[in-house]
Order: structure tokens, then C-alpha cells, then sequence
């Protein structure tokens, strides 16, 4: 009799714990959760939010070489140049097109950029040594220490609200890709998640990852008040390994912070 009492109480604890398990694996995300995450949510950031730029201080023009995508190649142009400098003590020097016409006009669009770049977490500016800028409605870049603005398409970002969120992303290219994408902490965190937030990152998980994942990071850490319970607890349950390893980092996001 009591030999069959034991093995009752062992398949009640099977049971148990298969149960536990199914409700595990229920609440398991399967799939990325949104196409793209700088359409999570636009108020992540927003324009009403600090910056921590000062000036854009124009220092002549010269010769640059610059990407532009309107013709997906290199251009070589006498730029307007402007040193910004940013109350943390960085600077970077942002290169308008000649095609903007004068100093001035080209000081308008360094200073609308400067401003919002300094809105962004220290930790995504301390490799941003220049910013393009061009007319033209193209996508946005990060990478080559560097960020890429067509004028065009961030008016476009402006009307949908996600401009700062967009830089967030392209300043993770720049700054946080070289250091982390291919890290054996990364690439864990990536295997134990086991899905992507987004189905951008899932089919570009080699370029895309870290930048996609990064904006729902702040979004969760110091903006939680701003997103849905839903999308927090989206992020939350996608990229739980992921989210790790951020925190592991202990980022500097001055001025979020």
C-alpha cells in the first residue's frame, strides 16, 4: 500500500510540473511581435523631451565624402561644416550638403538635427563622430561613425512621430553594433530567447538585431509609463535574455536617465 502511495504522489508532481510547463511554453512568445520597433509606440521619445545639445557652431565648408542614397554611392562635395557640442562634454561634426544653398540654411537643418540627437542616450552618441545630411526622401543609416539624414524622409518621420525612435535605431548601429553584435553574451541571449522582437531583426539577425532590440529596451527600463501593459509585456516575454544582457552593460542614457 504505501508503494502505491508514493507513486501516486510522484505522478501528481509529473503532472504538476507538465502543467506548469504547458503554461510555460503558452505564454512563450513564438514569433516576432512586431514588424519593425520603431513603430512600438512615438512617444518613447519625443520632442518634448530634454536635449542635451548646445550649439552647432559653423567652422567653414570643405571637402567630404559622404553616402548618399539617392544614388546609393559615395559623394565627394564641398560640405557647410558645424562642430555640435553636447553638455556631456562630446561633440561631432554634422556635414550639410551644398545643395541646401547657404551657411544658414544649412545651419537650420544641422541645428534640428542636433538638437534631436542630443535627446538620444550617451551610450548611442559615444561613436557618432559625424552626421550627413541631405535633401531627398531616403531611408535614415547608422554605422561608419557616422548617422545619415535625408531631410525628406525625416519630415516623414516627423508626421508619424517616430523620428527620435528612428535615431535610436541608427545610433545603435553606430555605436553599439562593433562592440556587441557578435559577442558571446549576444549571441547566447539570442539562443535563449529563441525568437526575435521583430520580423525585421528576424530576417537580418546578423545587421538588425541589436538595433531593433535596443528601443523596446528603453522603452521597458525608462519609458515603461509612456507604452501599453500589453507591449510591455510583449517586450518583456520576447527578449528576456536579451534584456539581460543590456542591464549587464550598465549603459550610460543621459539625458533618459
Amino acid at each position: 500500500m504505501k508503494n502505491y502511495f508514493i507513486i501516486f504522489i510522484a505522478l501528481l508532481i509529473l503532472s504538476s510540473l507538465s502543467c506548469k510547463e504547458k503554461e510555460e511554453n503558452s505564454n512563450k512568445i513564438q514569433n516576432p511581435p512586431f514588424s519593425g520597433t520603431i513603430f512600438i509606440d512615438p512617444d518613447i521619445i519625443t520632442s518634448a523631451d530634454e536635449t542635451i545639445f548646445l550649439s552647432a557652431s559653423y567652422t567653414g565648408h570643405n571637402i567630404r565624402t559622404m553616402f548618399d542614397r539617392r544614388v546609393n554611392d559615395w559623394i565627394t562635395v564641398e560640405a557647410y561644416l558645424f562642430e555640435a557640442t553636447f553638455d556631456d562634454g562630446s561633440t561631432c561634426e554634422i556635414q550639410v550638403n551644398p545643395e541646401f544653398g547657404s551657411s544658414d540654411n544649412a545651419f537650420v537643418e544641422a541645428k534640428k538635427i542636433g538638437i534631436e540627437v542630443g535627446r538620444l542616450p550617451k551610450a548611442l552618441r559615444l561613436d557618432v563622430e559625424t552626421i550627413w545630411i541631405h535633401k531627398g526622401i531616403q531611408p535614415f543609416g547608422g554605422g561608419n561613425n557616422n548617422i545619415l539624414i535625408h531631410t525628406g524622409q525625416a519630415e516623414n518621420y516627423i508626421r508619424g512621430g517616430i523620428l527620435e525612435e528612428t535615431l535610436v535605431h541608427e545610433a545603435a548601429h553606430t555605436s553599439l553594433d562593433k562592440n556587441h553584435g557578435s559577442s558571446p553574451g549576444w549571441l547566447s541571449a539570442q539562443i535563449e530567447d529563441g525568437v526575435f522582437i521583430s520580423t525585421y531583426a528576424e530576417e537580418h539577425p546578423n545587421r538588425e538585431d541589436i538595433a531593433e532590440s535596443f528601443l523596446p529596451y528603453l522603452a521597458i527600463r525608462y519609458r515603461s509609463n509612456r507604452i501599453s501593459q500589453s507591449t510591455y509585456n510583449t517586450i518583456v516575454q520576447t527578449i528576456p535574455n536579451r534584456i539581460k544582457y543590456f542591464d549587464d552593460q550598465l549603459f550610460n542614457v543621459h539625458p533618459m536617465d
